[in-house]
């Protein structure tokens, strides 16, 4: 009898506390340059989901890649990141441009015309991957935006 009690409330507490939807992607914002050096330009950006689960997971960013003036840069920096139960909550996509790929032929007219504007058009592209115990689900990310460069 104790064994089926202890059973029925292991069972009842695996049904209450269940993965009812995926989180939800909101958006990416905030996107901007962090920090210029001679060797790269840091970029940075938010992106920003909700978990309506009573059950925490994990988020990946492998596969983002960051575009500057419609030339491929740099990836985001990898690192898993912990989703908080029943909260909106937001994780740093992170990336090192080389300041020599911005000089290479295929991106020099554009680097010429960002540094009149003062702007370049930064795009994160990409995918960000959720899981939970055996339930994954990836989002697609393409947000463009342009950013002030400051001298």
């Amino acid at each position: 009898m104790k064994k089926l009690i202890i059973l029925l409330t292991v069972i009842g507490t695996f049904l209450s506390c269940s993965v009812k939807e995926k989180p939800e992607f909101l958006r990416v914002d905030n996107i901007k340059v962090d920090d210029t050096n001679s060797k790269y330009i840091t970029l940075s950006a938010d992106a920003y989901f909700i978990n309506p689960n009573d059950i925490s997971g994990e988020l990946k960013t492998d596969e983002i890649k960051v575009f500057v003036n419609n030339n491929q840069m740099a990836t985001v920096k990898t690192k898993s990141f912990k989703v908080p139960a029943r909260k909106e909550f937001s994780i740093p996509l992170e990336a090192n441009v080389p300041t020599d790929s911005l000089l290479s032929n295929k991106s020099l007219s554009g680097l010429l015309g960002s540094l009149l504007s003062q702007k370049m058009k930064v795009q994160y592209k990409g995918q960000i991957k959720y899981k939970v115990f055996g339930f994954s689900h990836t989002y697609d990310v393409d947000e463009t935006e342009n950013v002030k460069i400051k001298f």
